[in-house]
């Protein structure tokens, strides 16, 4: 039986969120954040000086802001963000607590939905876009999901 799909990250699925506080952060490479928010904007650019800015922001959305600001985007990065996605979701859900919340959702279809025009990660519910998305986000979370389950045989 398929639970009902969770179309978007707030309530009782805001852990869902890049923006949800990682207990004891999150490693990728060199970098470390207390979101996938922080270390995903700050994978965005290989300037050191504007990875350390957004990794010390206050909040994820600052850390948002900042990396859409970069004056230069690596040039690789359209062909890398899947994969760090994915590893910074893996990261941040080998957190036992958030891997438990994960697999709470059972089978239900995970959509990132938002009102923000974002159609690569999530699914957009603006007059413009109407319920269109690619939903990158949720699948990759499905994804991990399915791994995480079949890896601790949470069934």
């Amino acid at each position: 039986m398929m639970n009902n799909p969770i179309a978007g990250f707030s309530g009782e699925h805001r852990f869902l969120s890049n923006f949800w506080p990682v207990p004891g952060g999150v490693v990728f490479g060199h970098m470390y954040g207390p979101t996938t928010e922080h270390v995903y904007q700050a994978a965005k650019t290989l300037n050191p000086s504007a990875r350390l800015r957004i990794l010390s922001c206050e909040t994820p959305g600052a850390a948002k802001r900042y990396g859409q600001e970069l004056a230069t985007i690596r040039p690789d990065w359209d062909s890398v963000k899947l994969g760090v996605m994915a590893s910074l979701t893996k990261a941040k859900f080998s957190h036992p607590e958030l891997a438990d919340l994960l697999a709470a959702t059972g089978d239900a279809e995970i959509i990132e939905g938002n009102h923000w025009c974002d159609t690569f990660w999530g699914v957009c519910s603006c007059d413009t876009h109407e319920g269109a998305g690619q939903n990158w986000l949720g699948k990759i979370l499905m994804i991990e999901r399915s791994q995480r389950l079949a890896a601790h045989h949470y069934v």
